[in-house]
């Protein structure tokens, strides 16, 4: 059964940083592209960034490109997203994704990120 358990989100600050994990397990992890999606109040959700199973490759929507970073640790099945130089409008619950827009996409419970003074 694939499981994909995010943590790491939390109150912080307009400047401010924080780094968010996704633990996967079930599946083959290190052959999987994956990404994280977010979702704020009231809106749709929206894919944040994306890496392939080697990690070679990142992509980033343009409203996060330069302050947003993904990477992932295929030796402990862990993705993560360094969040930083947070805006309010960054407030969301954040999501790791396998198989992001396809039937079989699976998301985990996801963690907040709230950004405020």
């Amino acid at each position: 059964e694939v499981q994909l358990v995010e943590s790491g989100g939390d109150l912080v600050q307009p400047g401010g940083s924080l780094r968010l994990s996704c633990e996967a397990s079930g599946f083959s992890f290190g052959r999987s592209y994956m990404s994280w999606v977010r979702q704020a109040p009231g809106k749709g959700l929206e894919w944040v960034s994306g890496i392939t199973s080697t990690g070679g490759t990142t992509n980033y929507a343009d409203s996060v490109k330069g302050r947003f970073a993904i990477s992932r640790d295929n030796a402990k099945n862990t993705l993560y997203l360094q969040l930083s130089k947070l805006r309010t409008e960054d407030t969301a619950m954040y999501y790791c994704s396998l198989n992001y827009g396809a039937p079989d996409e699976r998301r985990g419970q996801g963690t907040q990120v709230t950004v405020s003074s």
